[in-house]
């Protein structure tokens, strides 16, 4: 392990707002100005590098991960170093210049390579708590922070960190019936890995056109063929994209050095679809274009209708696809946030 380097491991923050008035704008949270969004991003310490929108959303890859806006639902994670709970506040003001009111609130993150990179408040999650809730009003009144500790994972425990905050007891109707679902992915293939170094000749195409060959590559655009893929390779190493489906988004983000690898992957599903949807089947195959020893997948039912085969599906698919034994299993209720499933697998032969 490397005694430092870059922080792969997401945080993430997911804002849901509904209209404070009769007056209402279907476009919502999109109606935000890019420099307004760019000065929030400023204090998060990252900046847009690409962009793409259809008819439901728009999606920013960021330098450090992912942004998107939903008319009432805005998601935002970022790697490294960066100051993400310091969006908070200027997006709810945002928001209220547009006649949206805050109605949930959510914070999530696994457990960093680096911790004692970190600066504060993220070097200790109860510290993280202590700062959402101070920039949170009181409406949101039905709050819960939660660690979610595997005591039988191999190696490294990796933890999922979770905090959520709502005005409702119960989920609202928009988020009924839906997944998001968020893999994190450490020790990948170093083969595999290789891929998302840019090579010999690609000083001559730009970060947009690298990116698109990663894409191809490493089979990223067969996890789902029907999305719109806006993808970004950096510089010497490193990969991100987008994904655009209808309402549907994902988003992959790939640290690929030695020592540190690391690879995420998030997507956002319905229980009822059209078939496109088979979580199991989705994961394996994020995970497989990878090939990590360690995976942690956390899935987040929005509403009521938590279904329990799902969870076993993807552990035998998983098994059966890519020899991954579930090593652990935990379930946590949130009030008006849903139930949180977090699994962690390695290999079979450990």
């Amino acid at each position: 392990m490397a005694v430092s380097g870059f922080e792969g491991f997401e945080k993430r923050l997911e804002l849901r707002f509904f209209h404070a008035t009769t007056n209402k704008n279907p476009m919502g949270l999109r109606l935000i100005d890019f420099e307004s969004l760019n000065q929030v991003l400023t204090q998060v310490q990252c900046t847009v590098v690409s962009a793409v929108a259809n008819h439901t959303f728009d999606a920013y890859v960021l330098s450090e991960s992912s942004l998107f806006v939903y008319p009432t639902k805005l998601i935002i994670k970022t790697c490294g170093t960066t100051q993400l709970l310091k969006s908070i506040q200027p997006f709810i003001n945002l928001a209220r210049d547009l006649n949206l009111t805050l109605r949930a609130c959510r914070y999530s993150r696994g457990s960093f390579i680096f911790p004692n990179a970190q600066p504060f408040p993220y070097t200790a999650f109860q510290d993280e708590v202590v700062t959402v809730e101070a920039s949170l009003p009181k409406s949101l009144r039905h709050r819960k922070a939660s660690v979610m500790t595997p005591s039988n994972n191999i190696n490294t425990p990796r933890a999922w960190h979770v905090f959520t905050a709502s005005a409702d007891v119960e989920p609202d109707e928009s988020n009924n019936n839906v997944l998001v679902v968020e893999v994190c992915m450490t020790e990948l293939d170093r083969v595999n890995a290789l891929t998302f170094f840019k090579r010999k000749g690609d000083d001559k195409k730009n970060s947009d056109s690298a990116g698109r060959e990663m894409t191809r590559m490493s089979g990223i655009d067969t996890i789902n063929e029907n999305a719109f893929i806006c993808d970004f390779a950096f510089d010497p190493c490193g990969y991100s994209m987008n994904g655009v489906d209808g309402e549907r988004y994902s988003t992959i983000h790939v640290t690929p050095e030695d020592g540190f690898s690391y690879a995420s992957f998030e997507c956002g599903l319905s229980l009822y679809d059209d078939g496109r949807g088979d979580v199991a089947e989705v994961l394996c195959r994020a995970i497989d274009v990878f090939r990590p020893d360690c995976v942690s997948i956390a899935t987040t039912y929005g509403g009521e209708d938590y279904d329990s085969e799902v969870t076993k599906r993807v552990e035998r698919v998983l098994a059966k696809k890519l020899g991954l034994k579930c090593r652990s299993r935990l379930m946590d209720e949130f009030p008006g946030s849903g139930r949180v499933v977090f699994q962690s697998f390695t290999p079979r032969r450990r």
